[in-house]
């Protein structure tokens, strides 16, 4: 099983990481880091979004740790009448972006945060960059701080509590998704570092983001692209139950 997440938070994802080791910020520099969104992932969470703001027009959405801008730019058509302005602090990255996407700004979640007013979005997506923080906390903050009462929040990470991860930690296995080093993978199955630092099960996403000043108002599943061919049929069928899912999407309101 491959454990690229696909997420668009790769190069972007140590947004939190300014005071980090000179190691980790040039890992995520790297330009063999993946940075890409998978379609289908992306097209799913811009669905949800589209759906919440509906009687909403001209609305400014912020894809935060855009990456290359591929997510952006996939959910763009779904997202029709509305602003997205792709947001990462990698240079490497923001040039790849500017092929994609009308807008983007280069900014960091930590320490000075992000050069954005206070209130100017109306929803936030944060695709697979939370899991790569190394302080989530601050970003969360930063991301209510741009946020209008009331503004979006669509946040996707991997789920370590997936159901094959539970059958892999009762044989002593390293879940997927987990890593250990930035050098390399031990342990687990796979064979791409992309540079995890945190992870989350259903329950803990949630009560993190509540907890953080957000509404929760709807936790679903979606599945995975590394598990092998085999076995997507059971992949999709375990979206049913998030808890048991091989990727989180959380959508939450900024109370």
């Amino acid at each position: 099983m491959t454990t690229t997440t696909s997420g668009a938070s790769s190069a972007s994802g140590a947004s939190s990481a300014s005071s980090a080791p000179p190691g980790l910020r040039d890992f995520y520099e790297n330009p063999a880091v993946p940075v890409a969104s998978g379609t289908p992932r992306a097209e799913r969470q811009a669905r949800i979004l589209a759906a919440a703001l509906t009687g909403t027009t001209g609305a400014t959405v912020l894809d935060i740790g855009c990456g290359d801008g591929t997510s952006a730019a996939t959910a763009a058509p779904i997202l029709g009448g509305h602003r997205i302005i792709g947001v990462d602090w990698s240079q490497d990255a923001l040039v790849r972006a500017r092929t994609r996407l009308p807008s983007v700004v280069r900014g960091e979640l930590a320490g000075g945060g992000l050069p954005l007013r206070s209130g100017c979005a109306d929803a936030v997506l944060f695709s697979e960059v939370i899991e790569h923080l190394v302080d989530p906390d601050a970003a969360l903050d930063e991301i209510r701080r741009v946020l209008r009462p009331g503004g979006h929040l669509m946040l996707s990470t991997p789920n370590l509590a997936a159901w094959y991860n539970r059958a892999l930690l009762l044989a002593g296995v390293q879940p997927v998704f987990s890593e250990v080093s930035l050098r390399g993978i031990h342990g687990r199955p796979g064979s791409q570092v992309v540079g995890h630092l945190r992870l989350y099960t259903a329950r803990a996403l949630r009560e993190f983001t509540a907890a953080a000043g957000f509404e929760v108002v709807r936790l679903t599943g979606a599945p995975f692209h590394g598990v092998p061919r085999a076995l997507r049929g059971l992949d999709r069928l375990a979206c049913a139950r998030p808890a048991l899912a091989s990727i989180l999407l959380l959508h939450a309101r900024r109370t």
